[in-house]
């Protein structure tokens, strides 16, 4: 009997010895809410534990005695919570940010363990880029929220506020037990195929579905293109990656002891990929770099994962942080793509009265195919969308989104739902938006823009007008827009009207009719002036410089021809009426003299862009700009005499090259070139009349200490450069470094002439009992002013110093001047 009892005591304490513990849960950010992967999840006291996957999902077991549970992550204050021995239990975990942490200083006897490491990555780039494949395409699953966050009860308590109150008190369910509130506003799902070529480059996105839900998006076209995977790609294996529109120095880049500094701390498997573990860290803290963790496969030296953090000491504005997680697969070709990428971008708070803004990208990837080019005029548009994108039901969503939602994401969906139909939040919005672009919904019309309303010179006096547009709810082919306005002193009605009917939208193709009856001015004929930009609306007030009455009839055809290639093809008449002191001499030598004229012209103007980027914004096409190439464009003009009572016989020429050149840490570089030519016998108002600035602002198209109408020339090269050293330099200084200001620079310059002929076009004027030209002309000396200064102050001012240093010898010639600006730059 002592035997048995002794035996059945001894196996009850080896099955309790032997019990399991088997813990399940999520590891979070508390600020963010999004997923921590790649953690350390450790049974405290023991080496039993796991690491979570890419969604932050754990599921560690023990046969120890245990009676709590840890985890740890770098950049994170440790976390640790009780459990129960011998059962399975889901603890979920959220982590705050140890704003603390920085990367030690270690000094090694020898070689830092981990550069040989970074050396064979380099080394192997080019047989892991997935730019090194001729072709690849895959489905892509992207989802995108963005949210309200830093919500203090200073902002809970502003009126508009406290409207959604209902909305704010069960913002905890999406917070959970120890994680900030964040109110949602957008969410959005999106199902694409996305295609890439290495040779000639191009990229193609055919989005399938998307599933938008956002307070104040009135409709999904414009949004449904840049949900798509096209505008979430991040390689580190470039240089430098393109982010929030500034260049971030990659840890692999192949210069990386310049800006990191690396350290080898462990190394495991993932997925069968026996991997290093390396951590990194910017040398200088205000550099535009990241700081975080990547592991690196022993075989192939490839990026497996990664975790790249940009920190709030870097020179950025009203970003708090940014993050970006990547897990990367190998395909059958060697090179590896892309599986799961998540990046969160969070906006600080403007003043302590608004609140932040949390931005959260996800993509997933799947059904890889490589070295599979298609034809080139498969690649004709970047983006384009499947005429049934907006219709779906939840079923398709169930089958074909690449994972599920989580119970937080459905509780999203449901709270924007809820907020959409709160009739304050509503107007809200509008407003926003009016204020933004200028327009205002009502049904089916948009109202504005604002300039058009009210208006005062010394031509019209008071002037006042109303402008509109239809929307993509009347027609998705057809756009009726203009304005109308009425100035007390000149008792005149001016109008402008247009109709435009899209033709095809792949390729993008539109033929649009223009008829204008308004108050313009020579200086203000340059094509570069937008008619609804603020310097265009501003320039309508006060003294006029040489106005007069314009009447035009343009009827146009715009054709996109090829992958970068466009062109339109337009017929215009125009009759020109001054209001100022000007005559001309019908031709070269003749004493016939008159002020009024009338033109019709053909042209055909060409734009190629290797890489150039649009989107469709309803019934509208739009340029994103280009990537890595310049943009060229080729315009000519030929005037008909005698056609419809035209006056004159020309041609006009015009080239032009321009480029945003990223330069790393050296900043961003604008680089424009224009050369043109008129060939025929023309009045100067005619001719190319170079674009002044007398205000005290700056203005990226104007000559800044030029006069509004200077020079007159019908031949001329213009060259423009103007560079952002973003904290270049200034990183350096330490006042200049807690500031964040930022250098910049520029250098305009123009060179022109007129001939004889056109000079004896011109009948001088009266100025103090002299006779002088309307303007001045242009000798064997190009026009040069030179720029500096420093922008970023206080976020949203900058101040530069130019100089003239040509054409100085004239009466009130400005030869230093300072401009200012306002502009929101991160």
């Amino acid at each position: 009997m002592k035997k048995f009892l002794f035996t059945v005591f001894s196996l009850f304490s080896l099955v309790a010895f032997a019990q399991t513990t088997t813990v399940s849960g999520k590891v979070i950010e508390s600020a963010t809410g999004t997923p921590i992967p790649f953690a350390n999840v450790i049974f405290t006291g023991t080496q039993d534990g796991t690491i979570t996957d890419f969604e932050g999902n754990f599921i560690a077991k023990t046969n120890q005695k245990v009676d709590s549970i840890e985890v740890r992550y770098i950049g994170f204050i440790m976390r640790a919570k009780p459990l129960e021995r011998g059962r399975d239990q889901i603890i979920n975990f959220q982590m705050d940010e140890d704003v603390k942490t920085l990367g030690e200083v270690v000094v090694y006897a020898g070689e830092n363990p981990a550069w040989p490491i970074m050396r064979n990555i380099i080394r192997n780039k080019d047989l892991n880029d997935k730019r090194s494949l001729s072709a690849y395409q895959y489905e892509s699953y992207t989802k995108v929220e963005f949210d309200v966050d830093n919500i203090s009860d200073r902002f809970r308590n502003r009126k508009i506020v406290k409207k959604i109150t209902n909305v704010l008190d069960s913002i905890e369910q999406i917070a959970g037990e120890d994680g900030m509130p964040i109110l949602p506003v957008f969410i959005s799902e999106a199902i694409s195929d996305f295609y890439y070529k290495r040779d000639p480059k191009f990229k193609h996105e055919n989005i399938i579905k998307t599933k938008v839900s956002g307070v104040g998006i009135t409709d999904g076209t414009l949004t449904s293109q840049v949900i798509g995977s096209t505008f979430q790609e991040y390689n580190f294996y470039q240089n430098w990656l393109n982010i929030v529109t500034k260049e971030f120095v990659s840890p692999i880049t192949d210069g990386w002891r310049l800006y990191y500094e690396v350290y080898l701390e462990d190394s495991a498997y993932i997925n069968d990929q026996f991997c290093y573990r390396i951590d990194f860290y910017p040398k200088r803290e205000q550099d535009l770099a990241f700081t975080g963790t990547m592991w690196i496969t022993k075989e192939e030296y490839a990026l497996k994962r990664i975790d790249a953090s940009v920190p709030k000491a870097a020179n950025l504005n009203y970003i708090e942080k940014i993050k970006i997680q990547q897990d990367l697969i190998k395909t059958s070709a060697g090179p590896w793509l892309p599986e799961k990428t998540r990046v969160v971008v969070d906006v600080s708070q403007v003043t302590k009265e608004t609140a932040g803004m949390l931005a959260k990208f996800y993509v997933s990837t799947k059904d890889h195919i490589v070295n599979q080019p298609k034809p080139n005029s498969f690649y004709l548009n970047p983006v384009v969308m499947e005429e049934t994108v907006r219709d779906y039901d939840e079923q398709y969503w169930a089958e074909n989104r690449h994972d599920s939602l989580s119970p937080t994401e459905i509780n999203v969906f449901s709270m924007i739902d809820s907020m959409k139909r709160i009739p304050v939040v509503k107007t809200y919005m509008d407003l926003a938006k009016f204020a933004v672009n200028g327009y205002y919904k009502v049904g089916a019309m948009d109202v504005g823009p604002y300039s058009t309303f009210l208006g005062n010179n010394n031509i019209e006096g008071v002037r006042v007008g109303f402008g509109g547009r239809t929307t993509i709810d009347l027609s998705r082919k057809w756009t009726f827009g203009g304005h109308v306005g009425y100035g007390f002193d000149d008792e005149r009605i001016k109008y402008r009207f247009y109709a435009d009917r899209i033709l095809d939208r792949q390729p993008w193709t539109n033929i649009k009719y223009e008829q204008q009856r308004e108050v313009e001015q020579v200086w203000l004929l340059n094509e570069q002036i937008e008619p609804n930009s603020l310097f265009y609306s501003l320039s309508r007030f006060g003294t006029l410089t040489q106005p007069f009455l314009i009447n035009k009839y343009r009827l146009s055809l715009f054709r996109q021809l090829s992958a970068g290639f466009g062109a339109t093809f337009a017929m215009k008449h125009e009759s020109f009426d001054p209001f100022f002191d000007f005559q001309y001499y019908r031709s070269p030598g003749d004493t016939e003299t008159s002020s009024m004229y009338k033109v019709s012209e053909a042209s055909v103007s060409m734009r190629y862009a290797k890489d150039e980027l649009f989107v469709i914004n309803d019934n509208e096409r739009l340029s994103l700009g280009t990537v890595r190439w310049p943009a060229f464009n080729l315009d000519y003009t030929y005037g008909f005499k005698g056609v419809l009572g035209s006056d004159f016989n020309y041609h006009k020429m015009k080239l032009s090259a321009e480029k945003d050149q990223k330069m790393g840490i050296l900043g961003v570089s604008k680089i424009k070139l224009t050369g043109g030519y008129i060939v025929g016998d023309l009045p100067y108002t005619l001719l190319y009349n170079t674009i002044g600035n007398e205000t005290f602002f700056y203005v990226d198209f104007a000559y800044n200490l030029m006069d509004y109408f200077e020079f007159s020339t019908d031949k001329y090269i213009e060259f423009r450069y103007r560079h952002s050293f973003e904290g270049f330099i200034l990183n350096t200084i330490p006042l200049m470094k807690k500031l964040k200001w930022r250098l910049i620079g520029s250098a305009n310059m123009l060179y022109g002439d007129i001939s004889d002929r056109n000079l004896a076009m011109t009948k001088n004027k009266m100025v103090d009992g002299v006779e002088v030209l309307p303007f001045h002309q242009m000798d064997n000396r190009p026009y040069v002013e030179l720029g500096y200064g420093v922008e970023n102050i206080f976020k949203v001012f900058s101040v530069e110093a130019f100089h003239r240093l040509t054409y100085l010898d004239r009466q009130d010639v400005r030869k230093f001047g300072l401009k200012f600006n306002i502009q929101l730059i991160l």
